[in-house]
């Protein structure tokens, strides 16, 4: 067997985990329908097998472990607070609320983006400790699924 195969099927997966647990609002994304039919008990199970594929593409050593918490805490603080944006923005798209003027719209993305800056700190300060105990191989592993998450993303935003 082909011993790189485990960690690509990992890296693909993890890619997804990235793309779905650091992104930003995903109301405005193609696939939004489908994500939609999902309950929350299914979104909970992908998160957590998303999470799980991560982890597993690292292989961490026992020594490592110890700083996975951190990190897995904050990616689901993230996940939780994505989900009540998207609950708060649909919300207000039911009920009809005026989408404001230019620059009422580009005042509510600045803030949105300054929220997302605070996040990417936070998801920062909790990856940090890990990745700087993580060998060549497992930085380049890390890198590569983070990167795939945000192609993931461009992909979908641009359909």
């Amino acid at each position: 067997m082909n011993l790189k195969m485990p960690v690509l099927v990992a890296a693909a997966v993890g890619g997804l985990a990235i793309a779905n647990l650091s992104g930003g609002a995903v109301a405005n994304q193609p696939d939004q329908r489908e994500w939609r039919g999902l309950s929350a008990e299914d979104r909970a199970d992908l998160l957590d097998a998303r999470i799980a594929a991560l982890k597993t593409g690292l292989k961490l050593t026992p020594e490592q472990e110890k700083n996975w918490q951190p990190l897995e805490d904050e990616i689901r603080a993230e996940a939780k607070a994505r989900a009540e944006r998207f609950a708060q923005w649909r919300e207000k798209r039911g009920d009809g609320e005026e989408r404001g003027d230019l620059l009422e719209r580009l005042q509510r993305r600045s803030e949105r983006m300054t929220e997302r800056a605070a996040e990417l700190q936070k998801l920062i300060g909790a990856a940090k400790p890990l990745y700087e105990s993580l060998d060549d191989g497992q930085k380049r592993r890390f890198a590569e699924l983070m990167r795939a998450g945000r192609e993931q993303r461009r992909w979908r935003r641009e359909g």
